[in-house]
């Protein structure tokens, strides 16, 4: 895979006049941090930037989003640059992707080591913790010094896709950038509390049905836990209301390999996978379709959940064999 340079990209978009910003279905942390740090970005240079969207932002998120993101996709007319952040092919922006080719220009920032070249300008770090680490050089090479709502942004990426710098992805540069928030002014204790203690009753009552299904396999070293979608009915909670359930799964003392199966539509699966420290569930979600990061990735299975949970349960004690 070849790079293009961040001079090469920052010449691109300070060139654009308008710029559409598309972040990955289901945005977690580090997409919407990123979109939103470099939407507001280019609005300072006085560009017409917006984030276009297809899912709901999570509620503990919509502080970064001050008017960015947009469901309009009329706003995609004469669009100079199609910018995808976080996202590695088009399946990951399904109902947006005559859209995002519409753009005159596409580049694409990424971190995820199954990306590979689909745009015109690419630049794609594997090693990076978090996209917005890439924003956040990105933005310096076009000579911008960022702004506290822009560092606020790059933080909540960084910390989201770290797991608030615990996971094994966190480097040193993940930390020196936080040093250079800090000296502009962010406040790190305001936006964590509005990441992770914000949540809705709702959010805890369906976490509780996943732990109640959880299935410990491999000798103790793998598991499991699904939900269906009278689940969700039933809780009322929110697609994004799970997005961490698997990083709790995967704290349970002893485990490698965690797996959360969740019932998007009647045989329609979606499964978050996740290795503690051995593990590589990259791989499992390469041979089911889906991608990601050795130890973070995903898939999308159609078949009925049950048979999906099966699948999963088999994949993992294979992989949990060859530790």
């Amino acid at each position: 895979m070849k790079n293009n340079t961040f001079k090469e990209i920052a010449e691109v978009l300070l060139g654009a006049g308008k710029v559409l910003i598309y972040p990955h279905i289901n945005p977690d942390g580090d997409a919407i941090g990123s979109a939103a740090a470099i939407c507001r970005t280019l609005r300072n240079l006085g560009k017409t930037a917006y984030i276009l969207i297809e899912d709901e932002v999570p509620d503990n998120l919509k502080f970064l989003d001050k008017g960015y993101t947009t469901f309009d996709h009329k706003i995609t007319e004469d669009v100079d640059v199609s910018l995808c952040v976080d996202c590695g092919d088009f399946s990951r922006l399904p109902a947006r992707e005559e859209k995002f080719r519409e753009g005159k220009v596409t580049v694409c920032i990424d971190h995820h080591g199954t990306t590979e070249n689909f745009c015109d300008y690419n630049y794609v770090d594997p090693q990076a913790a978090a996209t917005g680490e890439l924003i956040y050089a990105l933005i310096k090479e076009m000579g911008i010094v960022p702004d506290v709502e822009t560092g606020e942004a790059i933080f909540a990426a960084i910390t989201t896709d770290t797991g608030n710098f615990q996971y094994s992805n966190t480097t040193r540069n993940c930390h020196l950038i936080m040093a250079e928030l800090f000296d502009i002014g962010v406040d790190t204790n305001k936006v964590s509390v509005e990441i992770y203690e914000n949540e809705r009753p709702e959010k805890l009552m369906i976490t509780a049905r996943a732990f109640s299904t959880i299935e410990i396999i491999g000798g103790g070293r793998g598991a499991v836990a699904h939900l269906t979608l009278k689940d969700m009915e039933e809780t009322g909670a929110r697609p994004f209301e799970t997005d961490r359930i698997i990083e709790n799964i995967r704290s349970i003392s002893g485990v490698e390999y965690a797996a959360f199966i969740k019932e998007k539509e009647p045989g329609v699966i979606r499964v978050s996978l996740r290795a503690k420290r051995r593990g590589d569930v990259a791989k499992i979600a390469a041979d089911l379709g889906g991608g990601g990061h050795v130890k973070a990735a995903g898939c999308t299975l159609y078949m009925p959940l049950d048979q999906a949970v099966n699948l999963i349960k088999e994949k993992m004690e294979e992989a949990i064999k060859a530790l």
